[in-house]
């Protein structure tokens, strides 16, 4: 079990002890918090009965819904082990195929759970079909549905759900987690990881295999300082790369937020109001990512301004 999820166990738990299960579920919490793994462990207890044959590897009635390969090279790449990239969304072909899987009973017992990890990356399609399935859900049939931003679901899809919020880990729990997974590290680098993630271990664990200590430290001194003549933003593109892939520019985006973030609580009160507009900014950003083709030196740049707008004073912030 992982730290942190005691009490979404303990309520799930509950639910199944219970008389009546609740047919769809939100995970809902930032991401690297563990929820997919708690979701296929969960499922395997719901489908669970006892006299039946249990699969110990892919079970027939526990389907999982998530990125597709982006085209048909990605998907040689795929199945030849290389990396290969995603489609940007879940597709509403993928929620129409398993919605054909649910007019058959379960394979080997008598429920059967749907993982869609992560449904805020539906496409507008696939969530309206969704929404038929969930008002209507087949007897057996559960849907854990995992999500990082939350917000970003239909209200109908949330207000059918109930919802399961998985906590970050306090620094103290991160600092254990990350010398148990990273005792490779040195204390700065585990350090600099912990500020980063706000309490999230698959992004703390993202944040050290990415190499994302260099561009902790450029963020900090554009931030803490300026920069007149854009020499740090030059080296922050450099260290990002020219072709960063998606999950790169997008750890870079959550990082450059958490900087602002935890440079707020020890800057003069003067300087917070552009913290807070810089971080903003870095919202939008954010959300813009994964729908939008950026260019990544420009981008780059643009996460760079908005950290130098942040340095104090405003009037010579150098941006």
């Amino acid at each position: 079990m992982m730290a942190g999820h005691e009490d979404v166990w303990r309520e799930w738990r509950d639910a199944m002890a219970g008389p009546r299960m609740h047919h769809a579920w939100l995970l809902a919490g930032k991401a690297g918090l563990g929820k997919m793994e708690f979701a296929l462990a969960a499922a395997r207890e719901l489908v669970s009965e006892p006299g039946s044959h249990q699969a110990f590897d892919q079970h027939p009635d526990i389907l999982v819904l998530t990125h597709l390969p982006k085209d048909e090279k990605e998907e040689r790449k795929r199945e030849d082990g290389k990396p290969f990239e995603l489609k940007r969304n879940i597709a509403i072909s993928q929620i129409r195929l398993m919605q054909k899987r649910l007019t058959t009973r379960p394979t080997i017992g008598s429920r059967r759970a749907i993982i869609i990890d992560p449904a805020d990356d539906m496409e507008k399609g696939a969530s309206n079909a969704l929404l038929k399935s969930l008002e209507e859900p087949p007897q057996g049939t559960y849907f854990l549905l995992v999500a990082h931003r939350p917000a970003r679901l239909l209200p109908t899809i949330r207000s059918r759900c109930r919802v399961l919020r998985f906590p970050t880990l306090s620094d103290q729990d991160m600092g254990r987690f990350l010398m148990r997974e990273a005792p490779e590290e040195d204390e700065a680098s585990r350090q600099a990881a912990i500020n980063a993630a706000g309490g999230s271990p698959g992004a703390a664990l993202e944040f050290i295999a990415r190499d994302l200590g260099q561009l902790d430290q450029l963020m900090r001194m554009i931030t803490d300082k300026g920069d007149p003549d854009f020499s740090l933003r030059g080296r922050l593109a450099d260290t990002i790369g020219t072709r960063p892939d998606r999950a790169r520019v997008q750890a870079t985006l959550d990082l450059a937020r958490s900087v602002l973030s935890s440079m707020a609580a020890e800057c003069p009160i003067d300087q917070i109001p552009a913290l807070a507009d810089a971080h903003a900014e870095l919202v939008s950003l954010s959300a813009q990512a994964p729908t939008y083709n950026f260019d990544a030196t420009l981008l780059v740049m643009e996460i760079g301004s908005l950290l130098a707008s942040a340095a104090m004073p405003r009037d010579r912030a150098h941006v």
